[in-house]
């Protein structure tokens, strides 16, 4: 009969693992004593982690601490990793130890594992995969190198495509007016153009932002070791690090000018995280804009109509609901929740070491997932194939009181407010009523009134 479990060892002594795991010893102990959630680190988080244990293997050969055919064989099982294979052999909880100690062993275990078999002689996961290194400064790396990297490769170019679909729509139908609204009440007309505006601006500014505190990701804990001293890590690890792991990704990474600062605290990813809450905001916004412009399509605004993608109801024939923009609304919600957790999580960073990694690791990676992915679904099946219905924002401008607001430099506040009252009152367009309720001329009225002209501001007269 085949065994399910071998015997491994760690300094505490010995433990089961299942037969066919990479990991080994310390990574057991985790999955036995973190049975918290379903949870475990993001790939794109491992996949930076192996990286780094890349990275670091071609700077301990460089240095003098590794020979070739080590370095080469735990650089090779890296690669593995990198590629997307054994994601399945990194089983740990994302709440455990809040150094992130069990998750650094798990990526030494499973490499080492595997540069053993590569090599054909056994590769030690802390005296040489971990070699000059500490899960202080390791996770603290990893966090920055992930995100920086996600966010350069996804976040900002989904940013931008959003921008450039909205831009694209505002061409097609910002000439179009609309009634305004203010307290969700009707106010003066716009344009669909100007209203767009106001989402294009947030996007852009969302986008800069975003890049501009994400420059301070490319500064690395790397080479801190445990405390920040560099211990056990050669002087010039930092330096040969960072060149080393900005040429495996191609994004320019250095050495922090103050390793201290990088492992104790988490105010870089804090900052960045508050930027993100601010393009869900402007996520949220557009897309309750949506939600409202849709709404309908008899009993709503019913100004757009957006793509029909699927069945709105189980037990309501026809009904055809605005699912991206409330797909995104709960993207959104969940980035301002993350900021909120990675915010607390930012508070715990006592004397040399945060100790809540992992939950900030998390947290900062799905966020930058679910702006791209809801950017890119909110850009191409909500704005990009929205359709205007015409005939319903000429009806609803024509039936506008608010339009009165134009005639206030020629008969005042109070006599424009009575002849928006009678208009709401008697449900007549305001037109007709400031003719019979004033001496301005008919064809005059229609200039003053003309909802066109009332988007551009100023003093009609």
């Amino acid at each position: 009969m085949t065994p399910k479990y071998r015997s491994e060892h760690d300094s505490m002594g010995e433990l089961k693992v299942p037969v066919d795991a990479l990991y080994q010893a310390q990574t057991q102990r985790a999955v036995n004593n973190f049975k918290i959630s379903s949870l475990t680190m993001p790939s794109r988080f491992i996949t930076a982690l192996a990286h780094i244990k890349r990275a670091a293997a071609k700077v301990n050969h460089q240095l003098g601490y590794l020979d070739a055919k080590t370095s080469s064989a735990i650089a090779k099982a890296c690669s593995e990793i990198i590629a997307g294979e054994h994601l399945e052999h990194f089983p740990v909880d994302v709440f455990q130890t809040g150094s992130g100690t069990s998750t650094n062993m798990n990526a030494n275990e499973v490499i080492a594992t595997r540069a053993t078999a590569l090599l054909g002689a056994k590769v030690h996961p802390n005296d040489q995969v971990n070699l000059g290194q500490s899960s202080n400064d390791v996770i603290p790396t990893t966090i920055h190198v992930s995100s920086a990297i996600a966010i350069e490769q996804e976040l900002l170019p989904a940013l931008d495509h959003l921008a450039e679909v909205i831009a694209a729509k505002m061409e097609l139908v910002g000439e179009l007016v609309k009634t305004g609204r203010t307290h969700l009440m009707d106010a003066m007309p716009v344009t669909f153009a100007q209203s767009m505006s106001a989402w294009h601006t947030q996007i852009v500014a969302a986008r800069a932002h975003i890049s501009q505190s994400a420059a301070a990701l490319l500064q690395l804990a790397q080479g801190g070791t445990a405390v920040g001293t560099g211990i056990n890590a050669d002087p010039n690890f930092a330096a040969h690090f960072a060149k080393e792991i900005s040429k495996q990704t191609g994004v320019d990474f250095t050495a922090a000018e103050n390793l201290f600062f990088h492992i104790s605290t988490q105010d870089t990813v804090v900052a960045v995280s508050g930027q993100l809450k601010t393009a869900a905001v402007a996520l949220m916004k557009i897309a309750n804009d949506l939600r409202w412009m849709n709404s309908g399509p008899l009993g709503g605004l019913a100004e757009i109509e957006l793509e029909a993608l699927q069945p709105g109801s189980s037990i309501m024939p026809g009904k055809v609901n605005p699912v991206i923009p409330e797909a995104t609304t709960m993207a959104a919600a969940q980035v301002i929740g993350n900021d909120t957790s990675i915010t607390i999580a930012g508070q715990s960073g006592n004397f040399e070491l945060n100790v809540m990694l992992p939950v900030i690791a998390y947290n900062i990676l799905q966020s930058i997932e679910l702006l791209s992915n809801s950017s890119i679904a909110l850009a191409d099946k909500a704005i990009a194939s929205f359709k205007v219905s015409e005939e319903n924002l000429t009806r609803s401008l024509a039936k506008n009181p608010i339009l009165v607001t134009a005639l206030n430099p020629i008969i005042g506040y109070e006599k424009a407010a009575q002849i928006a009252k009678k208009a709401y009152a008697e449900k007549r367009a305001i037109l007709d009523v400031a003719a019979a309720e004033t001496d301005i001329p008919y064809e005059d009225l229609l200039q003053l009134l003309d909802p066109k002209k009332l988007t551009q501001g100023g003093i009609l007269n």
